[in-house]
């Protein structure tokens, strides 16, 4: 036996012939681990571990770790974990490998059980281990577990890493907890690009557009760096929420001036963006310059049509996709069934939705019946809608979304029956409550039972319940404007609003309008104060205050939280004629497009 510390006496030849073989044994692993960084194939994975087991290399980490990659990056994950058990001793990399490989397989929680395991193991986290586990906590939208973390980031001293400050802002954000994100991204010491972009998306995803808008006024102004297409498509995705027309075609300026236009996500985003700021002529536009478009394109400009009413458009770009071999997805579908609820194309609805499944292997969902129950009540077939609902299976945001379309189908044909069902089910599950009181109310309202409309307010007033405030807006010289029914003290040019509106109203009783027939009511009011109500309705009051300020040139763009009431709709069309000017209308359901006493939507909507 050879004693440590004593070197045997070598003949030179057995010198140079181990040397050979070390030179050898040194490239031939050196090609092996090439070999396993470029494996994309499993036959190849499995003849490789086969070798690495013949020649004793698997208790080498190093070399485990590759194999264990490669598994990874194939998506063997059960494979991973077994190799992952038999070494001796994994490291922080082989950790944090197979953590990773549970999280791009849709298994967060197991990614997070194993994260768990590593304190037990005497492994600790290093900052790749930390972002992956972040990454799973975003996946599954787990505040508390992430906070837990984070807290870790602390001890650990990491709390100036680039990446894992960028992943805390995306788990905060992406958990709902946007003033979270917001003070991990104001304690960063430096930030990337993609730090900014991350906390830019978060605003975006959550709501808050306008704080999105403002933090690219940051970046731009305090950074030398370009944006990337994935903070233009956030900024895009902001101004499309927001319907502000004005910032979408600045940030198009961004897009082409930093050469992305080419790319399909910022194309997409474009396209949705001028479809909700209601320039259908602008997305079609721009959906015909995407290359080689696929599915995803021409999903955004289907539905950008099927808002705007134009069924037949949205028909036959699905058909021109499917004679150019794209397949269509689910949310294909939605918008295709959208198209045909919109425009009142109920057998063509009928068709494709039996066609999901016979051509394309596509089950339908609760979103998909949902279309089908919106469609035929519009149509008035609604008895089948009724049955349809009564079929489904829903609970949560998608049975809230289900029987709070029932409600407004029964209501706009008067069906009292139904409405009642269809509202005590949302009431009961606790969804959408303040609602379907409104609409039940209304209902009663227009089948003339007062008494259950009174008995309705005392139910909310018991429950503490009070209805969305319907508002309206629109933008003039970067500033938004914002009416609420009835309110116009607030406005220095509140006089002269009303004043025209009056002006108005004479006009178009001397072309025979008669307002309060079909309105949404919900208290009982006698004619001569509701048509003083009805006249000042939030979007009537926006429509002056445009026709007063914007050019005669222009067309005059309006939000409105809520659905548009038939009397006003009524009204704009007429307006719309006697003063020769367009207008656009994006409610919480569509776009009306107003022009020579006409609308888009065919008055059915």
């Amino acid at each position: 036996m050879r004693r440590r510390g004593l070197v045997p006496n070598l003949n030179p030849n057995f010198l140079s012939r181990q040397n050979n073989l070390s030179f050898f044994h040194t490239n031939g692993h050196s090609h092996l681990i090439r070999n396993l960084q470029n494996c994309n194939n499993f036959i190849v994975a499995s003849s490789l571990h086969s070798h690495i087991l013949k020649s004793g290399s698997l208790s080498h980490t190093f070399t485990a770790n590759h194999l264990l990659n490669c598994y990874v990056r194939l998506r063997k994950i059960d494979l991973a974990r077994n190799l992952f058990d038999e070494m001796s001793e994994p490291n922080v990399v082989s950790w944090t490998a197979v953590i990773a490989g549970y999280i791009d397989l849709g298994q967060p929680r197991t990614a997070l059980r194993m994260f768990g395991e590593m304190p037990e193991c005497s492994v600790p986290p290093n900052e790749f281990t930390f972002s992956t586990a972040i990454k799973a906590c975003s996946v599954l939208s787990n505040l508390r577990t992430g906070k837990e973390i984070h807290a870790r980031v602390e001890v650990c001293g990491l709390r100036n890493n680039l990446v894992l400050c960028s992943t805390l802002v995306d788990m905060y954000g992406k958990c709902d907890d946007v003033d979270g994100a917001r003070r991990v991204f104001d304690a960063m010491r430096c930030r990337n690009v993609v730090s900014w972009t991350t906390m830019i998306a978060t605003y975006g995803q959550n709501a808050r557009g306008h704080e999105a808008l403002q933090l690219f006024r940051e970046f731009s102004s305090l950074t030398r760096d370009r944006p990337n297409d994935f903070m233009l498509s956030s900024i895009v995705n902001a101004c499309a929420s927001l319907g502000k027309l004005a910032a979408g075609k600045a940030a198009h300026c961004a897009v082409i001036r930093g050469s992305h236009d080419a790319n399909e996500v910022v194309a997409t985003t474009l396209i949705d963006m001028y479809g909700k700021c209601g320039c259908l002529d602008y997305s079609y536009k721009i959906f015909r310059q995407v290359s080689c478009a696929s599915v995803v394109p021409y999903t955004s400009m289907i539905f950008s049509a099927a808002k705007y009413g134009l069924g037949k458009l949205a028909l036959e770009l699905f058909d021109e996709m499917l004679e150019r071999g794209i397949k269509p997805s689910d949310v294909t579908y939605l918008g295709v069934l959208h198209a045909c609820s919109h425009s009142g194309l109920v057998d063509e609805g009928l068709k494709h939705l039996k066609f999901m499944y016979a051509k394309h292997g596509i089950l339908p969902d609760t979103k998909h019946y949902t279309c089908l129950v919106d469609m035929l009540g519009r149509a008035g077939r609604i008895d089948e809608a009724y049955r349809v609902a009564k079929s489904i299976r829903a609970e949560g945001d998608a049975g809230a979304l289900l029987w709070g379309t029932l409600l407004s189908a029964s209501r706009l044909v008067g069906r009292v029956d139904i409405a009642v069902e269809a509202g005590r089910q949302l009431i009961e599950s606790n969804q959408q409550v303040a609602g379907a009181y409104v609409t039940l109310s209304n209902t009663y309202a227009l089948a003339g039972d007062w008494d259950s409309v009174r008995d309705l307010k005392r139910e909310m007033k018991r429950g503490g319940v009070h209805k969305e405030t319907a508002c309206s807006w629109i933008d003039f010289k970067d500033w938004t404007y914002v009416f609420f029914a009835g309110d116009v003290l607030w406005c220095e040019q509140g006089s002269e609003v009303v004043n025209l509106l009056r002006e108005l109203e004479k006009r178009m009783k001397e072309r025979g309008y008669v307002g309060g027939g079909k309105g949404l009511v919900f208290v009982d009011v006698d004619e001569e104060t509701e048509e003083e109500i009805l006249g000042l309705h939030s979007e009537r009051l926006a429509l002056a205050f445009g026709l007063i300020n914007l050019p005669k040139s222009a067309t005059i763009r309006i939000m409105k939280n809520i659905r548009m009431c038939r009397d006003c709709h009524e009204a704009f069309k007429l307006i719309s004629e006697i003063l020769e000017r367009d207008f656009i209308v994006r409610d919480n359901n569509r776009f009306h497009h107003f022009t020579n006493g006409y609308c888009i939507c065919g008055d059915f909507w």
